[in-house]
């Protein structure tokens, strides 16, 4: 079975975070057929923010041009999001991120799908600098997976530091800002309610 710590960049700089959430279920066969219900939510990526609640952050999946997509998510498509607060000016007042991998393994004791994004450009502006709060260093890695008759939704971040190569000098003060705080609280609480909302029953 894909081993999503495989799968996932080593920490080497700025922060980690790993957040979690799960539901037991007295058979393998309930368990699986709640899996394909998690698996639906997680892949419906424009609504994420229904899973995670009011407060949270709002996704949308565009493709790699930066148009506006209602479908499941490929590799090279972009989440556009749009955190509390202000955005970036380089973002056009949203925070950008690209799917590097989409990943699926199903085997009859175990299911596993990941999706792991990177901070990246705008891809609706000539802008070259990363539209997001981290640099581009850092990646996010969501995972929704059935082990026997445990269905869990986790995120895990790696390798988090502040973006402060933005060219404006409002993004740099906005992005270290927001990612200091990120990396103690917004993400946590943004991630476990992203989480905890996918597992719900």
């Amino acid at each position: 079975m894909l081993q999503p710590e495989e799968q996932i960049p080593e920490q080497q700089t700025g922060s980690e975070s790993n957040t979690e959430a799960q539901q037991n279920f007295d058979t393998e066969a309930e368990a699986a057929h709640f899996y394909e219900t998690v698996k639906q939510r997680f892949l419906a990526v424009n609504r994420w923010h229904e899973w995670a609640g009011p407060g949270t952050a709002e996704f949308w999946l565009t493709d790699a041009a930066g148009n506006e997509v209602q479908r499941e998510p490929l590799a090279g498509d972009h989440f556009k999001i749009d955190i509390p607060g202000p955005g970036t000016q380089t973002g056009d007042g949203f925070d950008w991120v690209r799917i590097e991998a989409v990943e699926t393994v199903h085997e009859p004791h175990s299911d596993c799908m990941l999706i792991r994004v990177r901070p990246a450009t705008n891809p609706n502006n000539e802008k070259q600098d990363v539209a997001h709060f981290f640099s581009e260093e850092a990646t996010s890695n969501f995972v929704v997976k059935r082990e026997g008759a445990t269905v869990s939704a986790a995120v895990h971040g790696r390798n988090e530091k502040p973006n402060v190569e933005a060219e404006a000098v409002v993004d740099k003060l906005r992005n270290s800002a927001v990612a200091t705080g990120a990396v103690a609280a917004f993400s946590k609480l943004q991630w476990k309610a992203l989480v905890s909302g996918m597992v719900k029953r």
